[in-house]
């Protein structure tokens, strides 16, 4: 409706006016709060922002600049305005674009890369102290915005932080280093324990990473009234011990899903979980990192007869595992018959997944796997069907009768397979991504027939799926950060997605 006769959108009463500003993005509504001060007070009326999604630095966010510190000032902001009552608060740190050591020359290094440490440099680079002073502030800007908010429902944060660490703990030999580093520490650690304290219906707890947040102690100042609405719990950390006692868990009994490092799920844990006194479990994700087993080892993990009473109580229980540079050996200890896999990505750097473990998971969890990720970030490429009759990863497909994803690279894969794979599974295999460097053709094949040998790849491989595909040319996009992939994956999958 056109507004006429001398009446302009200023003529309109607020309600209307905070109404139509509800159609805005977030990023349209902070654009518009610019055009005058009757739309800045409409356009931060707290009903506009009870959902607030943010990644801080990396490069990465959708403004498309500006290094982690410069975006401070912006996360202060929208935190003064919005920390007190935003009910959902989705944030992601990344405290550090590229990597911090430009000594490392190696071109090889395509993901996460070791920075330089106190051990082997006893002048930690002044990129390093920076971006760990940056973290540390804007984690400081969060929770001080939010400690009082006791309408907040769903808090969810991933700090990109890996790089930052070094082979062990960060301690305070490392953070006194950083300007009043173990004093910020101690705070952010205080303010998180205050936001449990004072919650009172917060359903979603998610923490993937925080360098320096979580302890095993935290959970412990969580509300009675937050421990029994909470409904969804991830406490993720590569080295400290156990973030969850069991008689912590025992209280959180309404819980429909759980992310934990696999080390953290005790058998005394899972015999906690499969009491019939509580809630009965939907989702379980677990994180795997062969290089944190030193500190975190799998001896005292669920057992196969802990994973059958599980599953009695909770018969709909789906569960999702990430492997990140584990060997076949520590695979075939923690993949048991019981274990109710829908999800499993195996991540490597150089680690090898053998053809008998790829033969074990698609014998065990034939009607539950849907989704298989089998993803090397090195130079060669191994050919797991040498000395086989089969390839083990068509006998997958042809076995798991439930797979909709399969994601390869890294593992060499012959096209006349990657045919097979298609004809087997056909449009229920919802997505088949195959980076053009893990393709190889038989030259024996090759000979006898005519064209080009990647056209008529790609022409049978659409026909057996009944759609248009192409191999993944971009190995970058297949490739992505592990423990980033992780935190977004579980989130999907907690929820059902």
């Amino acid at each position: 409706m056109a507004l006429c006769g001398g009446v302009g959108a200023m003529a309109l009463p607020s309600e209307l006016i905070v109404h139509i500003f509800s159609f805005l993005s977030d990023r349209d509504k902070l654009r518009a709060s610019a055009v005058c001060s009757r739309w800045r007070e409409c356009l931060f009326y707290p009903a506009l922002w009870t959902e607030l999604k943010l990644r801080i630095g990396g490069g990465c966010n959708g403004s498309g600049g500006g290094s982690s510190s410069e975006e401070t000032p912006r996360l202060e902001f929208l935190m003064r305005k919005f920390g007190s009552f935003v009910r959902e608060l989705q944030l992601e740190l990344a405290p550090v674009e590229g990597y911090l050591s430009p000594l490392n020359s190696d071109p090889s290094s395509t993901r996460m890369d070791q920075p330089p440490g106190p051990d082997n440099d006893p002048q930690l680079s002044e990129r390093w102290r920076d971006a760990m002073a940056t973290y540390l502030d804007q984690v400081l800007c969060v929770f001080t915005s939010i400690r009082n908010n006791r309408n907040l429902q769903k808090l969810s944060l991933y700090g990109d932080t890996c790089i930052l660490q070094q082979e062990g703990l960060l301690d305070s030999s490392n953070l006194h280093q950083i300007h009043q580093g173990d004093k910020k520490i101690n705070e952010i650690q205080q303010l998180f324990m205050e936001l449990l304290s004072n919650s009172r219906q917060l359903r979603w707890l998610s923490c993937s990473f925080m360098l320096g947040l979580v302890t095993p102690c935290s959970l412990a100042c969580l509300s009675n009234p937050s421990a029994e609405t909470l409904q969804h719990l991830s406490l993720l950390d590569h080295q400290l011990g156990p973030l969850i006692s069991p008689s912590e868990l025992d209280r959180l009994s309404n819980l429909h899903s759980l992310a934990l490092d696999f080390s953290d799920l005790t058998s005394e844990l899972c015999g906690l979980l499969a009491s019939p006194r509580r809630t009965p479990l939907h989702r379980l994700s677990l994180l795997l990192n062969g290089a944190a087993l030193e500190f975190k080892p799998l001896e005292g993990t669920a057992t196969e007869d802990d994973w059958k009473a599980l599953v009695r109580v909770s018969a709909n229980l789906r569960v999702y595992i990430m492997a990140l540079e584990v060997d076949s050996s520590e695979l075939l200890r923690v993949l048991k018959p019981s274990l109710p896999l829908e999800r499993l990505h195996l991540d490597s750097y150089n680690t090898l997944v053998s053809d008998a473990t790829l033969e074990l998971i698609s014998q065990q969890y034939n009607k539950t796997l849907t989704h298989f990720l089998l993803l090397r970030d090195d130079p060669d490429f191994p050919d797991l069907s040498v000395n086989r009759n089969e390839d083990p990863l068509v006998l997958l497909a042809w076995r798991c009768t439930q797979l909709a994803v399969l994601v390869i690279h890294g593992y060499t894969v012959w096209s006349h397979n990657l045919v097979a794979i298609s004809r087997l599974r056909g449009s229920s295999l919802r997505v088949l991504t195959v980076s053009e460097e893990s393709i190889d053709f038989d030259p024996d094949q090759s000979v006898c027939m005519e064209g080009d040998p990647v056209h008529n790849l790609v022409k049978e491989v659409s026909l057996g799926l009944g759609r248009v595909w192409h191999p993944c040319l971009d190995s970058s996009l297949v490739l992505s950060e592990p423990t980033q992939h992780f935190h977004r994956e579980l989130h999907a999958f907690s929820m059902g997605m």
